[in-house]
């Protein structure tokens, strides 16, 4: 199992739009077989659980335990059922199990891919855009966690803005 690629998933879920049914199956499109298991309850439970997971991401640069309390608070409220799976050429690796909706699967994953990457690289590895205009969150995977941008656009935007206030001032200054 690929505990980055679980957490990555978060953010996603995050990020994109799922209001309705429509926006559910169009987030699911790249795993084709759950969509025709979709229901409007996975919208409404997905809605529900990314508010709260939202928090988490906004408290990661500043507040570890209260990240691992929400993280453990959110893993009690909704379970995760890993399995042990052989992966062929891979091995042995853990995944979510299946469970009875997309929304269980889909929290699992995230809930699982998050604890995995706190308790591995700790929870400054998340974090919501620095971007003023921006409230997209991330999953930094770089070597030296120093991701601060949702994304390479945020990240050039801001650098832009930085560089033409700097240049103002230094005008003003003259």
């Amino acid at each position: 199992m690929d505990f980055l690629a679980y957490a990555e998933a978060s953010a996603r879920l995050l990020n994109e739009d799922i209001n309705d049914l429509d926006d559910l199956r169009d987030f699911l499109s790249h795993r084709a077989w759950l969509i025709p298991q979709c229901v409007e309850r996975d919208v409404r439970v997905l809605r529900r659980f990314r508010s709260e997971l939202r928090t988490v991401f906004e408290l990661s640069q500043d507040d570890s335990p209260t990240v691992i309390r929400l993280l453990n608070d959110l893993m009690s409220r909704y379970p995760i059922r890993p399995r042990i799976e052989d992966g062929g050429p891979d091995g042995l690796h853990l995944h979510v199990a299946k469970t009875s909706s997309v929304s269980e699967l889909l929290i699992g994953e995230s809930l699982l891919g998050l604890a995995a990457l706190v308790c591995t690289v700790g929870s400054n590895r998340i974090g919501v855009c620095a971007a003023d205009t921006c409230t997209r969150v991330f999953v930094d995977a770089s070597p030296n966690g120093s991701r601060r941008y949702c994304s390479e656009r945020c990240s050039s935007r801001a650098n832009v803005a930085a560089f033409r206030a700097r240049r103002r001032q230094a005008a003003a200054d003259a």
